[in-house]
Order: C-alpha cells, then structure tokens, then sequence
C-alpha cells in the first residue's frame, strides 16, 4: 500500500501534488473544527432545551392552578355556562406542554413526573365532565362544591408539585450539564493545541518535501538543457517524478534526437548539395541538345546553307561560353538573357516551323546578378512541354518587370499548358522535392539555388491553364554584378 501511495504521488502532476500538500494540511484542521463545533452545538442544543423546558414548565405551574380552580368555580356558580367555560382548553393546553416536554428532557425521573402530570391532567378532565353532567341534571350544586373542593383543588395542587419537581430536577440537571460542558471545553482546548502542533509540524514537512519534489527535476532539466545549449548533444534526462515533468523529460530526449538527427541531415544535405551543383556543371552540357545542334549544322552544311551554318556554330559558341562561364555560379542578366537568345536562336534553326520567341527585358535590369542557367532550363520546359505538345505554331516571352524591393523575369509560352491536377504536382515538386519528372527537377533546381543564394523570400512561381499555356515567374532581389552573392539567408 505504501509502495503504491508513492508512486501515485511520484506520477502526480505538479497542480496535484500542491492540492496535495493543501488537503494535507486541511484535514486535521477540517477535523478539529467539526469535532469543536460538533460539541459545542451538542452541548447548546441540550442547555437550550433545558432552559425551553423550565421556561414552559414555570408558565404551566404558575398559571394553571389558580385559573383551572376559579375557572371551575365560575362553572359550578353558573357564572358561565358550559359553553363559555375554558376549563377544556386549559386542559388541552396542559397536555400539549407536557408533551412537548417530554420531548425536550433528558431525565427518566422528569419523564415519570409528566407521565403523573398527565394522569393528573386526565383527573381533572374527569371531574369536570362530572361537574358539567351535574349541571345539566340540576339541583346538584352541593355534590359540584364538594368536587370541586375535595379533588379538583387537590389535584391541580398534586399537579402543580409535580411541576415544581420537574423544575427542579430539570435546574440540577443544567447544572449537571454544565459540568460535562466544563469537561468538554477542557478536552476542545487540549484538543485544539495538539491539533495545532501536528498543523504546525505537516507545515513544516510539506514546505520543505513538496517544493523540492517540484524543484528538484526543474532544475536538474535545466542542467541538462544547459548543456545541450553549449552543444553537448550526447546528454539524455532521465527523471521519472511528476507527470508534466515526464512530459517534458520525454520532450527534451526527443528535442535532441531531432537536433541530432537534423545535424546529420544538415550534413548529408551539403554533401547532396554539393553533388547537385557538380551535377548541374556537368549537365550544362547536354549531350543530346550538343548531338542535335551538331547533326544540324551538318545538314545545313550539306543543304549549301553556309550562312546559317556560320550562324549557328556563333550561338553554339556563344552557348558553350555562357555556361562554362570559368566556373562561376552568378553571372549578369545581360549575360544569362545573351545565353538564352544562343539557346533559342539554335532551336529555331531546328523547330522553325512551330517557334518563335521574344525578350522583352528592360535594359535596367542588365547589370543585377542571377544564378547562371537560371532562365535556360525554364526555356526549355517550355518547348518541350508545352510548344512542342501544342503541335503548332508558338512562342515564347522572356519578359522583364521592375518592381518596389524585386524585380521578375517571367518565361511565358502559349503553348499546352497544364491541368489543375498537373500544376499541383509541379508546385509541390518545386516545394519539396517530390517525384514528377526530370522537368520537375529542373525546376526545383533552379528554385533551391535562387533560395540557397538570395533568400527564402525569392524564386519560382508558376502559373498555368490547360490548352492556353504556362508561365513561369523568377523573382529575384536588386544585387549588383559587382556585389557580393548573399548566401543563406533566413
């Protein structure tokens, strides 16, 4: 029982544990009040009864006989007649105080007493039946004088010294009951002083136990994350007390599982990152688009086309200086637009039955940074997936807009466009990375690397309708070829 009361009380939560102390500390004092109040009411309410008693019986043993007596005179004269006599009502009165102290005494004597008291009251109805009868026959005034002086008188004398005898026992008895009162005080007042010291001493035990109980696991959490704030991360709680202190013990041991599990994230997400940007250098070259592009200045040789031969290796030339750009990942708007127009101009060569494009970029914009091939894989999304899919004639806009605190590049087709169902898989992929393609990839590429260098509030929003077409917007912030790239900013 005892092993089962601690660890109720060591599972408890902290608001428990202080009604605790508080139900502790009440209990005795609850007790004390009760059992002093009990008494004192016990004791109050007999001496009241008491007093009720002797006061109803001085009333009936001052008045009744010398009002019973005339009153009966007055019949047995013919003064009054039976009907005006009050000797029934004075009887009935009579009974009803002597039975209502019955009620209210204590005394096995006093109750005899009213037991005669009320065979007396019995008597005297009797007799005044009697004396009535004698009136209604007539001629019989000396037999009423006679019951009248012979037991009516008698018996309301016998009457009222029972009466006096009940007061009389009924006084002793207060003052018997005030000597137990004496006694009980004495016993409240030793009582109330032990009470008092055991009060004084769970005071003294729960000021101290119940606080350091709550204290102790705080402080000892807050050793803990201490450490962990000077990044020991190999330090775990293990306290067991209090319910709210288990939830946060637990927390704190998931908190820096996580804190340790996002640092090898960390980690591994550079070595990704890294493998990514190599990634991307390489794939600047695409072999295909090299292999297509080559086939074709060799067609165009062959077909005698030496001007758009000559025209064609330039924007390959000019395409292959942009990307290599010695390695640098920021370059110019002015050069990113310039390795574009290279990119578009070649596949307009190759698809010049179904595209067409224009760059419609203010001049202001030339000189502010954008990470190199920022524009050239949305390009490409767009005629591939939407122009191409089109099967037609399309365009594709490189527009430029100056705004407050940005600017926006926006790559817009009127090509296939998207369904609802589509635009929603491409914007999560962009978010987060999730399966969709190697044209997703492209996109959340571009993304991450815009926010990688400028910020979480810049990179892609994209925006499409089925059968009407796609844009894809790049925010970007006013940083100047000459500044330095702001990297990972919150």
């Amino acid at each position: 029982m005892k092993e089962k009361l601690r660890r109720l009380y060591i599972s408890s939560t902290l608001t428990d544990k202080i009604r605790y102390s508080y139900f502790v500390l009440l209990v005795p004092i609850v007790i004390l009040v009760i059992f002093c109040f009990y008494n004192m009411w016990n004791n109050n309410s007999k001496y009241t009864e008491m007093l009720d008693s002797i006061d109803a019986a001085s009333e009936f043993s001052l008045d009744f006989k010398k009002d019973f007596d005339y009153e009966a005179y007055l019949l047995i004269v013919e003064n009054k007649s039976i009907g005006e006599s009050k000797l029934q009502s004075m009887l009935d009165d009579a009974k009803r105080i002597v039975d209502a102290l019955e009620d209210v005494t204590y005394s096995a004597d006093n109750i005899k007493r009213l037991q005669s008291a009320k065979k007396y009251i019995g008597n005297l109805e009797v007799y005044k039946n009697r004396i009535e009868q004698n009136l209604i026959e007539g001629n019989r005034y000396e037999t009423n004088i006679t019951i009248w002086e012979n037991d009516i008188q008698i018996v309301t004398s016998l009457l009222r010294e029972t009466i006096f005898q009940y007061i009389y026992y009924e006084i002793h008895g207060i003052q018997a009951e005030r000597a137990e009162y004496q006694k009980v005080f004495t016993m409240m007042v030793t009582c109330s002083v032990v009470a008092s010291l055991c009060v004084i001493i769970l005071i003294v035990f729960t000021s101290y136990y119940i606080p350091q109980s709550i204290t102790k696991p705080i402080i000892k959490l807050s050793e803990i994350t201490d450490q962990v704030a000077k990044g020991d991360l190999s330090v775990r709680s293990d306290l067991e007390t209090g319910a709210e202190v288990g939830v946060l013990n637990d927390s704190l041991n998931a908190m820096i599982d996580k804190i340790c599990e996002l640092v090898e994230q960390v980690k591994i997400e550079q070595k990704r990152l890294r493998k990514a940007e190599f990634e991307i250098l390489q794939a600047q070259i695409n072999p295909h688009f090299l292999y297509n592009t080559l086939d074709a200045i060799v067609w165009l040789a062959e077909s005698g086309e030496q001007q758009k031969v000559v025209s064609m290796v330039e924007n390959l030339s000019g395409f292959f200086r942009t990307s290599l750009n010695q390695g640098k990942d920021m370059v110019s708007v002015e050069e990113e637009l310039s390795h574009v127009k290279n990119y578009l101009e070649i596949q307009k060569m190759r698809y010049q039955d179904i595209l067409r494009f224009r760059i419609e970029v203010p001049f202001e914009l030339n000189g502010y940074r954008i990470p190199k091939i920022t524009i050239q894989p949305l390009v490409e999304n767009a005629l591939y997936h939407g122009i191409k899919n089109k099967r037609g004639l399309g365009t594709i806009n490189v527009i430029g807009e100056l705004k407050e605190d940005y600017f926006e590049l926006k790559v817009k087709d009127d090509g296939i466009g998207m369904t609802g169902e589509r635009l929603k898989q491409i914007r999560d992929g962009i978010e987060h990375k999730t399966a969709g393609g190697k044209d997703i990839y492209g996109l959340y590429n571009v993304n991450e690397r815009i926010k990688l260098n400028f910020g979480e509030q810049y990179g892609l929003t994209i925006e499409s309708v089925y059968t009407e077409g796609t844009t894809v917007t790049i925010r970007l912030p006013y940083v100047n070829a000459h500044d330095e790239v702001l990297e990972n900013i919150e």
